[in-house]
């Protein structure tokens, strides 16, 4: 005779209420259980076998049998969120909770149901603007909710210090936050909105220079009507810096270690644990080797979140491009910038900067589909269907045909600063005294000797006496030879802000442009004509009105390169390829789609349909150091 037999695993689960067949036979046989350790539990109060499990389990392997067939013990979907979708929740009054376990892992509920959190970062700036939308400020006590715009004027007060207390910087904290949060508290859960929760830093235990600062923040927060769940998020070893108390401990991490949750169980033992940053990649900078994650690790990582009941975000999901001159830098030894993909591509499908989920033409990729089949297998309703991966173009290779030196476009750029020393990008008195936050700045000075000069420059400065070039000042490059003249000379040094550090106490020296004194022979030069080079799409509306000239095959030197791609009657997303061009950016009808490079990693850039015109569409390449020759279209990007 065959019986049903229940197998139960404590608590929520997979394996909760998966049923075995047992056999009865006449006469006594042996049971044998075959139990396999899948991974002890890393927190909780069960995170050790009681003695009565273990007795139990002891006892089981001893008993006799009266048969035992064929057993098949498989994981059985528990997981069913479907009630705790937006239209099914009436009641808002609960929100996010983390509750403490009772004989049992903590929790997170939503209305008193339990769940776990899936979740995944998107980089909405690093979406095409026609899709996307900013919060961020361009002049003092001005914000604007439609730009990708940065907190850049800061940067002109030398005594400011960020994320600290600093009286300055926290006036600004405060201005933000009373123009942002008065948008975000009506959109808060429990107002029918779809915030559950509110992060009040990010990794400040990594920073950690003002033990006022972060208590600060959290009661800014409070005070201005933010009543949802507040969160801290720290790696795994800076949580003790970071955390605040009351406000619920999220770690950051790329895979499990024996201290992962240390730090974590001494600032709060019996809550929920949630991974905030799941990294799923790295990102890339210029001039090193591309470092892909394998999806199979992602996939196994997961599958350990789910079995231990630990909630979880994918960073990324989708980063998107740092299009335009958005992209960051990094600085521990050397300084090296991030490249224009923030999702990562390879020749397979990209996702520039972390290996994201989603490539940054929000393409699928392995990682995706392995996730998928494993939600959809701890999942009791079915996912919703994929949508359609979006067909990419290849349009014709196109030769820019008409170019500009950079010398003969400053009388398209709007009026210079006149100043009798250099002064970095961000104090120079324009747009009402905000200065420039990216771009590239054009210093000149009249010279009448020759020698050793010396220039402090970030991050990188092409010198020129005329329009002839003297050399490449870069990382501790500062010093280039002037030849000897024998009358008054022009000298003109470009100088590109390739990205500003994101990370560590150097953000509060990112001052970009020339930041010292140029010296020829430790005499200070004098009388500076400073051109900013924004490249928004107001200058290149001027530049229409330029007359071009012919490319020339060979030309050295910083220029601007006029062509046309012809998109047909149905744009659609592409990647360009410039493999004979040297270093420089691209504009697409004036948008600036990012940097590219030939030392790499990074290949082609993301051109978004969006962006094209049905028809003939400007492109203008601003090359910096010598002209190349065919522009390729490819449905295939490269990193």
């Amino acid at each position: 005779m065959w019986r049903s037999l229940k197998v139960h695993r404590k608590g929520r689960g997979w394996a909760s209420g998966c049923s075995v067949l047992r056999q009865d036979y006449e006469g006594s046989q042996m049971l044998r259980i075959l139990v396999e350790n899948q991974g002890r539990l890393a927190y909780g109060p069960n995170d050790l076998t009681s003695k009565g499990e273990k007795r139990v389990l002891k006892k089981a392997a001893e008993m006799p049998l009266e048969g035992f067939h064929s057993p098949l013990l498989s994981r059985c979907s528990d997981f069913n969120w479907s009630h705790l979708t937006p239209l099914e929740l009436k009641d808002r009054s609960g929100g996010l909770q983390a509750e403490e376990g009772v004989g049992r892992n903590p929790y997170f509920t939503l209305e008193g149901h339990e769940f776990l959190i899936f979740g995944g970062s998107i980089h909405y700036f690093g979406c095409p603007a026609t899709t996307s939308r900013g919060t961020s400020t361009s002049q003092k006590g001005k914000f604007d909710l439609l730009g990708n715009l940065d907190l850049d004027r800061l940067l002109q007060d030398p005594t400011t210090q960020l994320r600290t207390t600093n009286r300055t910087f926290v006036e600004a904290v405060d201005k933000y936050f009373d123009h942002l949060i008065a948008r975000v508290v009506p959109l808060q859960y429990r107002k029918g909105g779809p915030i559950i929760a509110v992060q009040v830093e990010n990794e400040y235990g990594s920073f950690n220079k003002d033990k006022n600062y972060m208590p600060y923040l959290h009661k800014a927060l409070l005070e201005r009507g933010v009543v949802e769940l507040l969160l801290t998020s720290d790696n795994t070893n800076k949580v003790l810096n970071g955390h605040i108390k009351g406000v619920l401990a999220t770690i950051n991490m790329n895979s499990f270690r024996a201290d992962t949750f240390e730090q974590l169980f001494k600032v709060q033992k019996n809550k929920p644990i949630l991974i905030m940053e799941y990294w799923v990649g790295w990102f890339d900078t210029w001039g090193k080797r591309h470092t892909p994650t394998d999806a199979g690790d992602v996939e196994n990582t997961v599958t350990e979140f789910i079995q231990l009941d630990i909630s979880f975000n994918v960073y990324m999901f989708h980063g998107g491009t740092n299009f335009g001159f958005m992209n960051g830098g990094i600085h521990f030894t050397h300084y090296r910038a991030v490249i224009t993909s923030y999702g990562k591509c390879l020749l397979q499908g990209p996702s520039v900067y972390y290996d994201a989920v989603l490539t940054e033409a929000g393409d699928y990729t392995d990682k995706y589909f392995k996730l998928r089949k494993l939600f959809q297998s701890v999942f009791v309703t079915p996912l919703p269907l994929l949508p359609k991966p979006t067909h990419k173009a290849v349009y014709p290779s196109m030769r820019p045909s008409l170019y500009l030196p950079l010398w003969d476009v400053l009388q398209y750029l709007n009026r210079p600063v006149v100043s009798r020393t250099p002064l970095n990008m961000e104090n120079l008195p324009i747009h009402g005294g905000n200065g420039q936050a990216f771009g590239l700045v054009l210093y000149e000075a009249t010279i009448c000797s020759g020698g050793r000069l010396h220039v402090e420059a970030r991050d990188a400065a092409q010198v020129f006496l005329n329009e002839t070039s003297l050399g490449i000042l870069a990382d501790e490059t500062q010093n280039v030879d002037v030849p000897t003249i024998t009358e008054c000379q022009l000298l003109r040094i470009l100088v590109e802000n390739q990205g500003r550090v994101n990370f560590s106490w150097k953000i509060q020296d990112q001052r970009k442009g020339i930041i010292g004194s140029v010296t020829i022979n430790s005499v200070p030069l004098e009388n500076f004509t400073i051109y900013s080079l924004e490249m928004r799409t107001s200058f290149f509306r001027r530049l229409r009105t330029a007359i071009w000239r012919p490319v020339s095959d060979d030309h050295l030197g910083p220029a601007f390169y006029l062509g046309t791609l012809k998109a047909g009657s149905s744009p659609r997303d592409t990647f360009l390829a410039l493999p004979s061009w040297k270093y420089g950016f691209v504009f697409i009808n004036g948008r600036n789609l990012g940097r590219y490079w030939n030392i790499g990693p990074q290949g082609t850039l993301y051109l978004p349909g969006a962006w094209l015109n049905p028809g003939n569409n400007e492109i203008i390449l601003f090359e910096k150091r010598k002209s190349g020759s065919y522009i390729y279209s490819t449905d295939k990007p490269v990193l």
